[in-house]
């Protein structure tokens, strides 16, 4: 991916369901060239546009994130068997005391022991687990985007912001959860497509669907390899932070360009947050300059992903990834 590519990539992930039209507007190119190259980038599976729900507020489930240590020489099958999982979010290897880490979405707190206590540990080398219930979400991958493109670019694409308060719940109704998967399986999908399929007006669809983007109970996304933007470290950081400051230092974390996802959740850290950065010194950079500069964080416990085998429920067959050179993943 050049750099007009990996703008353009940038573009589709600040808004993923903009008209080729409106995106190259924002970007100063022109709308054959932008249909051209992320048409393309999309039918060969290097970008993929879907969405994700806001499993807290729909009712769908609570998400929970694992750390697993497996036994020596099983880390690939254990992922495999994590990835395989229509409950697991994403499933990664990662360096550090956990072998893998994981985000499932439980649906409830007594699915969430049988999970744990039975179906996890009876998989094949796994060793232990250590489960972190999300309590709050302060930004998703979702609404993410590569540092590529100036604050005018982005303050053209994004959406206007959500009310303050949105309620903690908000369900779905059947028709809402009938657009959703639709939207889930392509998040370009269009209005008139979403009426063909489920019998309605193309004014209802329009209407419906965007309530539920504007609610916040789905979320739009394009998701790509963060190294084919240049993007090669991803890590993982585990935060203790003082309770009174644990808003703050999650917004003012969260808002960060290189914050790909930062919540708050249960168990010996408080704050999860995934950070990527061009290079190794770029991190260094992170921790030092943005993170070391608030008081309340007590400790952190730094890991590094090195293969990820699903991302928001995708599983990771067939994406082009970069490592060491182009290859399809097996």
């Amino acid at each position: 991916m050049d750099v007009l590519d990996r703008r353009l990539v940038a573009a589709l992930q600040v808004s993923p369901r903009a008209s080729w039209g409106e995106l190259g507007r924002a970007v100063g190119e022109h709308e054959r060239t932008v249909a051209r190259r992320l048409q393309r980038l999309i039918a060969e599976g290097i970008v993929r546009v879907t969405a994700i729900y806001d499993d807290l507020r729909t009712g769908h489930g609570r998400p929970v994130h694992l750390h697993v240590q497996v036994r020596p020489g099983t880390a690939g099958k254990v992922a495999q068997a994590l990835a395989d999982r229509p409950d697991t979010r994403s499933v990664y290897s990662l360096t550090g005391a956990a072998d893998l880490g994981s985000e499932l979405v439980s649906p409830s707190r007594e699915d969430l022991h049988h999970i744990v206590s039975s179906q996890i540990s009876d998989i094949d080398g796994v060793v232990q687990t250590q489960t972190q219930v999300v309590l709050h979400t302060f930004t998703t991958v979702a609404e993410w985007h590569a540092p590529y493109l100036t604050e005018q670019e982005v303050a053209e694409l994004r959406p206007p912001p959500p009310p303050e308060c949105l309620p903690d719940e908000d369900g779905l109704s059947p028709l809402e959860e009938e657009i959703a998967q639709l939207l889930t399986h392509d998040g370009r999908i269009a209005f008139t497509a979403v009426a063909e399929r489920l019998d309605i007006s193309v004014p209802t669809a329009r209407r419906r669907v965007t309530s539920l983007l504007e609610r916040r109970l789905l979320l739009p996304r394009a998701e790509v390899e963060p190294a084919l933007l240049g993007l090669e470290i991803e890590a993982m950081l585990w935060l203790k932070v003082r309770p009174h400051g644990l808003d703050l230092v999650g917004r003012r974390l969260a808002a960060h360009q290189n914050v790909r996802y930062c919540a708050a959740t249960t168990g010996t850290h408080s704050l999860i947050v995934q950070v990527v950065a061009a290079h190794e010194a770029d991190l260094y950079r992170f921790l030092t300059g943005v993170v070391g500069r608030h008081d309340e964080i007590t400790d952190i416990d730094l890991t590094l992903i090195t293969r990820a085998h699903k991302r928001g429920h995708l599983l990771k067959s067939g994406l082009l990834t970069l490592d060491h050179r182009w290859e399809k993943t097996p």
